[in-house]
């Protein structure tokens, strides 16, 4: 009989909650507890009969594995004290704030031989994991992550809050070292930039055009991967894709059969599934760091732009 790993869930707000209603779906993961600051979320823990705590150090001890689904800036903190306590660790993006913490925690994990995972959805996603199949060359990839503001996320702009997911994916698709970067940024309702939009152009000679937005009414997750003779557009939530390309003289467009699922069961289980069978053991989520570390850049020259058409405003 497959051994179950004992996980629980640090912060159950809007994604938390997902995280505990899937821990508590799969087989081969035990729904210890659930932990927020808010007693009033002990709701939860009622609904799955799990067990409840409002400080998340009480559940050392009680778990081998957390999934941390905390305000990005507590992430540095209550990770450590997870990961010297020999616990795996499940991380939502981005990892940190800072890249130095990102670059102490991947070493904790290392040195204690422990998962460090982070929660960059998109790798699961059926539609994307479908389309790497196809890729073969990229030349210029375009992505759009859009959709209205709800005022979860507070303590971070559209840069780590919504275009790391897609930084991620293009740090996994183009291999090749960032030349430059050409980035804008505008914040509108709170003191962190709203909508984003950068040109990156790697040493191999791709071209990135990524736009990140919490302006929009209407929800988009798009990307669109261009090569020779034709381009792949995938669409995120709908987890359709099709591909257009040159035949001949004509242009066709065919649909690409996509066995549809839930992008977070899939990365809960591999987080799982890698603590079990070993193959994440002493294996940090270094694509991550990386992910970070581009996403820093690209928000300090938001910055940058942002104080030089300040002091233009004020001459």
């Amino acid at each position: 009989m497959q051994k179950k790993l004992r996980v629980g869930v640090i912060g159950v707000g809007y994604l938390g909650k997902i995280h505990t209603r899937i821990y508590h779906e799969l087989p081969e993961a035990e729904l210890v507890a659930i932990c927020d600051s808010n007693p009033e979320t002990k709701i939860r823990a009622d609904e799955y009969q799990t067990g409840f705590f409002t400080d998340y150090r009480d559940l050392i001890g009680k778990v081998d594995a957390v999934s941390i689904v905390t305000p990005t800036f507590t992430h540095y903190a209550v990770a450590k004290d997870f990961l010297n306590a020999g616990i795996h660790t499940l991380i939502e993006k981005p990892i940190t704030l800072k890249l130095e913490d990102a670059n102490e925690l991947i070493e904790i994990a290392k040195s204690k031989n422990l998962a460090l995972q982070v929660g960059h959805l998109e790798r699961h996603n059926p539609g994307f994991k479908r389309i790497t199949e196809i890729i073969q060359n990229v030349g210029f990839l375009e992505i759009h992550r859009l959709g209205p503001f709800t005022g979860r996320i507070n303590d971070c702009g559209v840069v780590l809050d919504l275009m790391i997911h897609d930084l991620d994916i293009l740090l996994g698709l183009i291999k090749s070292p960032v030349k430059n970067i050409d980035a804008m940024g505008i914040h509108v309702l709170t003191p962190y930039e709203d909508i984003a939009n950068v040109r990156i152009r790697f040493e191999n000679g791709a071209v990135a055009n990524l736009t990140a937005s919490r302006l929009t009414f209407e929800k988009q997750r798009r990307l669109r991967v261009f090569q020779e003779n034709g381009y792949l557009s995938l669409d995120y939530e709908a987890q359709s894709c099709k591909i257009i390309r040159k035949m001949g003289d004509q242009i066709e467009q065919e649909s690409i059969d996509i066995q549809k699922g839930e992008p977070l069961k899939e990365e809960l289980r591999f987080f799982i599934s890698s603590i079990l069978d070993g193959s994440g053991l002493g294996k940090p989520d270094t694509a991550a760091r990386d992910a970070l570390a581009l996403a820093i850049q690209i928000r300090d020259s938001i910055d940058k732009q942002a104080q030089t058409r300040l002091g233009a405003a004020q001459s």
